[in-house]
């Protein structure tokens, strides 16, 4: 049986006191001095309270049961620190906010669900703005509360861990209206994963030192924009999740992809710029999407499209300094343009003589070579042979002979939105 508190400091007391007798609407700001039993100030606050903590250490495992904001100096002096078992705070009431923290020491136990910030599914409208966030298994975990709010954190993960043994950043599951913004996101396994979920937004984050920057998983009807992702194995992974629209993220120096759509459909992929990695985009049995507008520049591969994706629409996108532009399993004939125009590839050396910004002949990033490579790699001896040489002039005057794969029909003889002077 849980024993009583101990009485309160009297100063504390007696603002509780008068709160009380005032009512919900006069909510008090509550001075708690460096060191204080942050449970009974909890439990002696009446909901709607702020709790203002000077600089200094605190005790974690601190349940929050009731609407209340805690909040530190701006500069997150304020410490709160767990023992390293279970979550450092735990959430349990709506309408709660957490300010100018510092959050660290959780426990280590990904069964257990331990965490930095634990936000419960009653946690309705929590707030969690301008914390450090550091040393814990999951920096926030939000577990199916409605419209929560995550911005201006620096979360940091534990470095101690293996990456394949760390928490996430955040971690998201059944949380309609979740807003993330604006936060620095690190040494985690993912920086924001989510699950079974509708209605998010993350927007504005920066995440480094991760496996994947953002992680989808059924996930519908969301946004991710405006996000930057700076050598991360994954930037963008975007799996099992419909109806997205995915805007102006970057991705730079990623290991394996910057962006990858697995089962992703009916989505809207446009204005990213993916700079350098193994595959700028994958595109995997991910249909009815529109990719427009979009950057992939230096990597291994500019798109890598296979397992039967149907119905999308590729037009008005650059493809820079590729070392393959496409690579395409497959054995139907796509074209990627629409309505007239297709995309820019940096190695088509093409005319347009009628000065309409469309190449005059069609492009092919694959032909039969092309394939042959992609399914025996070792045949890239024979690249500079007088044979493959034949093949590849028979495939430029008998184009019958060309296997199925994508051709742009319309290539566009510059970048979209470059001008002539930023191409010279």
């Amino acid at each position: 049986m849980r024993q009583p508190a101990p009485p309160l400091p009297r100063r504390l007391a007696g603002a509780a006191l008068c709160a009380a007798l005032a009512g919900p609407a006069a909510a008090a700001d509550i001075p708690i001095g460096a060191g204080a039993d942050l449970a009974r100030a909890v439990a002696a606050a009446a909901p709607g309270d702020r709790l203002l903590l000077a600089s200094g250490r605190y005790a974690g495992g601190l349940v929050i049961d009731k609407p209340l904001t805690l909040e530190g100096p701006a500069d997150r002096s304020a410490e709160i620190v767990g023992t390293r078992q279970g979550r450092t705070l735990w959430i349990t009431a709506p309408d709660v906010t957490l300010r100018h923290l510092t959050v660290t020491r959780s426990g280590l136990s990904l069964a257990e669900m331990d965490a930095g910030v634990f936000l419960d599914r009653t946690a309705h409208r929590a707030l969690v703005e301008r914390n450090d966030i550091l040393d814990n298994l999951v920096g926030v975990h939000v577990w199916g509360p409605d419209d929560a709010t995550v911005q201006g954190n620096r979360i940091v993960g534990n470095r101690e861990l293996r990456v394949a043994e760390r928490g996430n950043g955040l971690t998201l599951w059944n949380t309609p209206g979740t807003r993330v913004l604006d936060n620095d996101i690190s040494a985690g396994r993912d920086g924001i994963f989510v699950n079974t979920s509708k209605r998010n937004l993350f927007r504005g984050n920066r995440f480094h030192e991760l496996r994947y920057a953002v992680h989808y998983m059924y996930t519908n009807d969301s946004e991710i924009s405006g996000n930057v992702s700076i050598g991360n194995d994954i930037a963008y992974a975007i799996m099992y999740s419909h109806r997205l629209v995915v805007k102006d993220n970057i991705a730079r120096g990623s290991v394996e992809q910057g962006l990858m759509f697995n089962y992703a459909n009916h989505s809207v992929i446009t204005g990213n710029s993916v700079d350098g990695g193994g595959k700028c985009v994958f595109i995997y049995n991910a249909n009815h999407n529109t990719f427009q507008e979009n950057h992939f520049a230096n990597c291994d591969i500019g798109v890598h499209f296979t397992a039967g994706s149907d119905g999308n629409r590729i037009s008005r996108n650059a493809f820079l300094h590729n070392r393959n532009q496409v690579k395409y399993v497959g054995t139907r004939t796509l074209d990627w343009s629409v309505d007239g125009q297709g995309n820019y590839w940096s190695d088509n050396t093409a005319f347009d003589l009628d000065g309409d910004g469309i190449a005059d002949t069609a492009y092919r990033p694959n032909d039969v070579v092309d394939q042959l490579l992609w399914r025996a790699p070792s045949a890239r001896i024979l690249l500079n042979s007088p044979a493959v040489s034949v093949v590849r002039w028979a495939q430029s005057q008998f184009p019958a002979i060309l296997p199925g794969g994508v051709v742009d029909s319309a290539p566009l003889m510059k970048p979209p939105g470059a001008s002539n002077q930023e191409l010279q």
